[in-house]
C-alpha cells in the first residue's frame, strides 16, 4: 500500500495519523500546515507557500524533521499487505459460532432487524440436538485453535434457557478431551430474568451484552412490548444487578443502545446509562433504508455534534471521578491494535466466524440469516458451501474500492458487511453514512488514545 496520512483536528489540538504505521502524532500549526504539502511539492515550493506565516528557517527545519520520521517508517509509511491477503485466504478454522437459539422474542422492538425476533420465519427455539450438533460442528471445524466462542444469540435468547444450560455443559465436558477453552457470550434485552438466571449467566458468562437505549422517553418509544407497553421500568433493576455483580467480580458487560431519528440527542441517554452507574456504554447508530425513524445525511451534523459531547464528558468524568464511563466507539489502542488480519476482514463473518439457526442452518452471521443466497450448509453436515465462503473470502477491505485509499480502512475493515449488503445490495459497498459516523469516532477515539497514552507518559509530539 502507498503511504498514506491523515491529518484532523480535535478541539484545539492537531492531529496526523499515518495509515500504514499507525503512528500518531500531536502536532503544532507550522507542522500541520507543512504537512499539506509534504511529500507532492518540493521544498523550495513548500516554503514559498508557508514563508508568509512562518519563518523560512523554521519552515525548513519542519521538513527535515519529516523526512527524518519518514526515513524511520513512522510517516509516510509504505506496506505490502500481499502476504497477509494471502495468509487470510488460507485461514479455514472457524472459532466462533452465534447460536440463534431463539427466533422469538417477547419484544417488538420497531427497528429490529430479526423482524421482531422471527428473522421472517416462523417463532423458533433451538432443541439439544441442534445444539448438541452445533457445539460438535465447532470443535470439528476448529482446527488447532484453542479458545473456541459461542455466542448465544435471538430473539430473546432467554426464552430457551434450557437449551443455554445444556450447550455450556455439554461443551465445558468436551474441553480436556478436546484440548479446548469455550468462552460464551449472552445478549439479552434482560426482561424475563430472576435471581436464578441472573445468577447462572453472571457465574457461566463471559461477557454480557444487555439492551437499553438510554432515558425511559428514548426507550419506551421503541423497546416495546407485544401489548405495546414500554419495558423501560422492567429491565433496570435487572440491568442494575447485573452490573453490580459484573463490577464486583471484575467480569465484563456491556450496555447497549441503538439510536434513531427520534433521539439525535442521543448523547444525553448515554449520560443517563452513566449515572445509572454503568460503565460500559455502547449506543449504535439504527441500519435500514426507508423507515422514518432512520438517519439521513441531514442529521450527520447533529450526530457528530453528539459524538463531541461524549468525548468532552468522557474526559470530565475521567478526571473528576464522577460516574466515568467507557463508550465503545472509542475504545481503540494505538499502541496494540488488533492483528493485520482483523485489519483486514473485521469480524471474520463466513470464515472464522458463523450463525446457527435454531433449525441448524448455517449463515455468515446472524444478520445473514434469512438470505437464502447465503445459506452456508447445517450443523448435520460436514461441509460448507464454497461459493459462499469465495464471496466473503473476497469482502476485505481492500477488494472494497471506496475503502482502499481511506485513512481509516485498518480501523473498520470496511464496515460491516451485512449492513452494505442489507443497505446497498452489494458486499463491497460500504454504507456510507456508516462510514461518516465511524471515521468521525475514529478521530475522537485517536485522540482521546493520545491522552490516555500522555497520562502514562507515552506522547509524541511534533513541534
Amino acid at each position: 500500500m502507498k503511504a498514506q496520512i491523515h491529518r484532523f483536528k480535535v478541539w484545539d489540538t492537531k492531529m496526523v495519523f499515518d495509515v500504514n504505521s499507525g503512528s500518531v502524532f500531536e502536532v503544532d500549526d507550522l507542522v500541520y500546515d507543512v504537512l499539506e504539502f509534504y511529500g507532492e511539492k518540493p521544498l523550495q515550493e513548500i516554503v514559498y507557500r508557508l514563508k508568509g506565516k512562518y519563518e523560512e528557517s523554521d519552515i525548513i527545519e519542519a521538513i527535515k524533521e519529516l523526512d527524518d520520521l519518514k526515513v524511520k517508517g513512522l510517516l509516510f509509511a509504505e506496506a505490502d499487505l500481499t502476504p497477509a491477503l494471502d495468509a487470510l485466504r488460507q485461514k479455514k478454522n472457524v472459532k466462533a459460532l452465534c447460536l440463534n437459539v431463539a427466533h422469538d422474542c417477547n419484544l417488538r422492538c420497531r427497528y429490529c432487524f430479526a423482524s421482531k425476533g422471527h428473522y421472517n420465519g416462523k417463532r423458533q427455539l433451538m432443541d439439544k440436538e441442534v445444539a448438541r450438533n452445533a457445539v460438535d460442528f465447532l470443535i470439528e471445524h476448529s482446527g488447532d485453535l484453542k479458545n473456541l466462542e459461542v455466542d448465544f444469540f435471538g430473539g430473546e435468547p432467554l426464552m430457551a434457557f434450557d437449551t443455554i444450560k445444556y450447550v455450556i455443559s455439554y461443551a465445558r465436558s468436551l474441553e480436556d478431551k478436546c484440548g479446548k477453552r469455550f468462552h460464551f457470550t449472552v445478549t439479552t434485552n434482560c426482561t424475563i430474568l430472576n435471581d436464578e438466571v441472573i445468577d447462572f449467566l453472571h457465574e457461566n458468562m463471559d461477557n454480557i451484552v444487555m439492551s437499553l437505549d438510554g432515558r425511559k422517553r428514548v426507550n419506551d418509544e421503541i423497546r416495546v412490548k407485544a401489548d405495546g407497553s414500554g419495558s423501560y421500568d422492567q429491565v433496570i433493576p435487572n440491568i442494575k444487578r447485573i452490573v453490580e455483580l459484573r463490577k464486583r467480580d471484575g467480569k465484563d458487560y456491556y450496555v447497549r443502545g441503538t439510536f434513531t431519528r427520534y433521539n439525535l440527542d442521543f448523547a444525553e441517554d448515554v449520560f443517563h446509562m452513566a449515572d445509572l452507574g454503568f460503565k460500559e456504554i455502547s449506543i449504535e447508530p439504527v441500519v435500514g433504508s426507508e423507515e422514518d425513524y432512520l438517519i439521513g445525511y441531514d442529521d450527520l451534523e447533529v450526530i457528530y455534534q453528539q459524538y463531541d459531547r461524549i468525548a468532552r464528558e468522557y474526559l470530565n468524568r475521567k478526571r473528576s471521578g464522577k460516574n466515568p464511563f467507557r463508550f465503545y466507539h472509542f475504545n481503540i489502542d494505538i499502541y496494540h491494535g488488533p492483528c493485520i488480519y482483523k485489519r483486514l476482514s473485521a469480524c471474520g463473518a463466513g470464515r472464522e466466524y458463523l450463525a446457527v439457526t435454531p433449525g441448524g442452518d448455517i449463515y455468515p452471521c446472524h444478520q445473514f440469516i434469512g438470505y437464502g443466497e447465503f445459506l452456508m450448509g447445517s450443523v448435520f453436515e460436514k461441509k460448507l458451501n464454497a461459493g459462499v465462503i469465495d464471496k466473503l473470502n473476497n469482502t476485505h477491505v481492500l477488494a472494497k474500492s471506496e475503502c482502499a485509499s481511506c485513512w481509516a480502512r485498518f480501523f473498520c475493515s470496511g464496515g460491516c458487511t451485512a449492513n452494505n449488503y442489507q443497505v446497498n445490495g452489494d458486499l463491497n459497498e460500504p454504507y456510507d453514512i456508516a462510514c461518516r459516523l465511524q471515521k468521525k469516532r475514529i478521530e475522537y477515539a485517536i485522540y482521546l488514545s493520545v491522552k490516555a497514552g500522555e497520562e502514562k507518559g507515552t506522547k509524541r509530539v511534533l513541534c
